[in-house]
């Protein structure tokens, strides 16, 4: 079965406020949760990108395997007890570590061209 093509509606029976109604409610709150998703991610990438900047001028590498294996393994099991899919978790995180690598990267490259100083 195929999904409903983009900006299709559900229609309900005239009969179905209530369930208009429900069906309102409960994306209102999934409105709500993306968008506290979307400032915690933001949050996240802050201090990301503080510890980007940390390590490029400590001259560390972008990347540290071991702590990402650590998270993951950490992920996997919040999602167990939180009833989410673990590997769905770990393909989210896996997501942001390879973006935020991608942003150490970019201000190491910064940090360099810039001959160590503040880019």
């Amino acid at each position: 079965m195929s999904a409903p093509p983009t900006g299709a509606t559900d229609t309900a029976t005239p009969g179905d406020a209530a369930v208009r109604a429900e069906l309102s409610r409960l994306r209102d709150s999934i409105d709500n949760i993306d968008a506290a998703v979307v400032h915690m991610l933001a949050e996240r990438f802050k201090c990301t990108q503080r510890v980007g900047r940390l390590k490029a001028d400590h001259k560390l590498p972008p990347a540290d395997p071991a702590r990402e294996a650590r998270q993951i393994a950490r992920l996997r099991e919040l999602a167990e007890s939180a009833k989410l899919d673990p590997g769905f978790a770990e393909k989210l995180l896996n997501f942001i570590i390879a973006e935020v690598i991608r942003h150490h990267e970019q201000i190491a490259d910064d940090v360099v061209a810039n001959g160590g100083g503040t880019p």
